[in-house]
C-alpha cells in the first residue's frame, strides 16, 4: 500500500506539473494579446474597450463576415454533397471502390494552399481568354462572383475533403450501416426516409465535427482567398493590421473565443441522451 501511495504521488505531481505548464504555454499568449487589445501596460493610452467596440464599425467587418458566413455555408453543403453519396455507396453497394475514394479525398494534402490558389488564378485566367465571346462566359464570370464566390467555396471544400473524410469514414465505421439500412428498407422505409431518419441520426456527431473543422478552416483561410483577389474574414483581418493593430488582434480574439463556442455547442449537441432511470 505504502509502495503505491510513493507511486501516485510523483504521478500527481508530473500531472499537475504538465497542465500547469500547458496553460501557461497557451493562456500566457492569449492573456497578453488581451492586454493589447485593451491597452494595459502602455502609458501613452487609458485601458479602454475601444479596441472591441471598433468592430462593428470598422469599414468592411460587415461585409467580410456575411462572406465568410455564406462561404463555410456552401462549403459544409458541397462537402456533404460529395462526401456522404461517395461514403454510403461504397458501404451499400460497391465496397471496392473505397480505396480509390480514400485516395482521392486525401489527395489535397499534397497540395499547398498556395499552390492550389495561383494553380486556380492560372486556370480562370485560361478560362477567361478561351471562352471569351461564348455562351460560356457568363457561367464562368458567375462562378467568380465577388456576392458569392462558388470558386473559393469549390478551393475551400477541396481543402477540407481529407478532414471531412477522415471524421465521416470513423463515424461511419462506428455503426453497422448496412445492417441499419436493410432492417430500415424491410420496415418499408423508402431510400430518402432511411437516410434522413435511420442513418444520418446515428452519425450526427460525426456531421457536427465535419461542420465544425469546415467553419473553423473557413475562418482561417487566408492564402487562396487572398491570391484569388476575394476578403473574406480573414483575409480582411490581415488587411487591417497594418493601420489599426488592436483592432485586428481583438478581432482575432473575437474568432477565438467563437471558435470556442462553437466547439462546446458542438459537444453539447453530440453529447448522446441519457435515458432516465425510474426508481
Amino acid at each position: 500500500m505504502a509502495l503505491v501511495t510513493s507511486l501516485s504521488r510523483p504521478a500527481r505531481l508530473a500531472h499537475a506539473v504538465t497542465l500547469a505548464s500547458a496553460a501557461v504555454y497557451f493562456l500566457l499568449p492569449i492573456l497578453c494579446a488581451l492586454a493589447f487589445t485593451v491597452g494595459l501596460g502602455d502609458p501613452r493610452q487609458q485601458p479602454s474597450l475601444d479596441a472591441y467596440a471598433g468592430i462593428f464599425t470598422a469599414p468592411g467587418a460587415g461585409q467580410s463576415l456575411v462572406l465568410t458566413a455564406l462561404l463555410a455555408l456552401g462549403t459544409i453543403v458541397l462537402v456533404f454533397g460529395l462526401l456522404l453519396p461517395a461514403l454510403l455507396t461504397v458501404r451499400l453497394a460497391a465496397p471496392r471502390l473505397k480505396p480509390l475514394i480514400a485516395t482521392l479525398c486525401m489527395l489535397p494534402l499534397v497540395v499547398p494552399a498556395v499552390a492550389l490558389g495561383a494553380g486556380i488564378t492560372t486556370v480562370l485566367r485560361w478560362g477567361t481568354d478561351l471562352l471569351y465571346d461564348t455562351p460560356a462566359f457568363p457561367l464562368l464570370a458567375a462562378l467568380q462572383s465577388p456576392a458569392f464566390p462558388v470558386i473559393l467555396v469549390c478551393a475551400l471544400a477541396l481543402m477540407a475533403l481529407p478532414l471531412a473524410y477522415t471524421v465521416l469514414e470513423a463515424g461511419l465505421n462506428a455503426v453497422e450501416v448496412k445492417v441499419l439500412a436493410e432492417a430500415a428498407r424491410s420496415c418499408g422505409a423508402t431510400w430518402p426516409q432511411t437516410l434522413i431518419h435511420v442513418i444520418l441520426p446515428n452519425i450526427r456527431v460525426a456531421l457536427l465535427n465535419v461542420a465544425f473543422l469546415t467553419i473553423a478552416l473557413v475562418l482561417g483561410e487566408y492564402a487562396v482567398a487572398a491570391l484569388l483577389g476575394y476578403q473574406p474574414f480573414a483575409v480582411w483581418t490581415v488587411g487591417i493590421s497594418g493601420s489599426h493593430a488592436q483592432l485586428s488582434v481583438a478581432v482575432s480574439m473575437v474568432g477565438l473565443i467563437g471558435t470556442w463556442l462553437i466547439v462546446l455547442a458542438v459537444a453539447k449537441v453530440g453529447r448522446p441522451r441519457q435515458s432516465k432511470e425510474f426508481r
